[in-house]
């Protein structure tokens, strides 16, 4: 048994994201970012701050971390985020985004500076390089015998966690730094399909809920549980039914998290009008 389509979170309804587009944007998540965390350790003898060697292990790790956020994965443009910007493109200004979109043999090196320009729309169109984790050390006087940091890659369809570490040593490039892939990664997603009756349901009914809005595919740049049913169908969506601006996007999993009241009774609109048709 198979279920027709799957939904859970992960798109969003963002308003001042995409240069050029004035309506709401409805990001319906029809694939998603895989995952890995990179760990780097430096080890060193150790001994007197007094008499320290040209680099110490601190130092080695600083040094690649930031070698790291200085030359990240390449920007490209992969399935879902073409099939956005081609949803969207009517919607543009003709000059230069929408001549720039029909146009993607010629113009993409500019659609990647416009969308690597803003975190949000960075994270789209490369393998993003996040450092989360740093340690070492256990006294001001006292040179390390150790330090390590974690880096957290989040993966665009088409790259794979063996191309991320393979990656992260070619920058690294220094013997002494360990490079691991730590556990629970995960690759990127299938990409579900937008020619098929699941795909018009959500579209129609996010219309009916938010009549201004733009409906479009989109990647989904975290992590889902959808994942999970990828044998179950093939048809599996992620959308939030809850406007967002950019202040509201810098503040999930931080400081003020927060929806509004009337937000969340549109939401409760969506849901009720995605069962009733059904």
């Amino acid at each position: 048994m198979k279920a027709e389509f799957v939904l859970d979170e992960g798109g969003a309804l963002v308003s001042s994201t995409i240069p050029g587009l004035k309506a709401p944007l409805a990001c319906i998540g029809v694939a998603e970012k895989g995952s890995v965390s990179v760990r780097l350790e430096a080890r060193a003898v150790g001994g007197h701050s007094s008499a320290p060697p040209r680099h110490t292990s601190v130092g080695k790790i600083a040094a690649a971390v930031v070698a790291l956020e200085q030359q990240p994965m390449p920007a490209r443009l992969s399935p879902p985020v073409e099939a956005m910007l081609r949803y969207i493109a009517p919607e543009l200004p003709m000059f230069p985004y929408r001549v720039a979109v029909a146009n993607l043999w010629l113009f993409e090196p500019f659609l990647l500076r416009a969308l690597g320009a803003e975190p949000a729309t960075n994270a789209s169109v490369r393998t993003s390089t996040a450092a989360t984790m740093i340690g070492g050390g256990i006294k001001e006087n006292v040179l390390p015998a150790s330090a390590w940091a974690v880096v957290n890659y989040r993966i665009l369809p088409g790259d794979t966690v063996a191309d991320v570490v393979e990656h992260v040593r070619s920058v690294v490039r220094d013997p002494d730094v360990e490079v691991r892939a730590l556990p629970r990664s995960r690759e990127p997603t299938a990409v579900s399909p937008t020619n098929v009756p699941a795909f018009d349901l959500l579209a129609k009914t996010i219309r009916g809920t938010f009549p201004q809005a733009v409906v479009a595919p989109y990647l989904t740049i975290g992590g889902t549980d959808v994942r999970h049913y990828q044998k179950v169908s093939r048809n599996l969506y992620r959308f939030m039914p809850l406007l967002a601006d950019s202040g509201d996007l810098a503040r999930m999993h931080g400081t003020n998290e927060r929806v509004s009241v009337q937000g969340y009774a549109k939401g409760v609109e969506f849901y009720a009008r995605l069962l009733a048709s059904l």
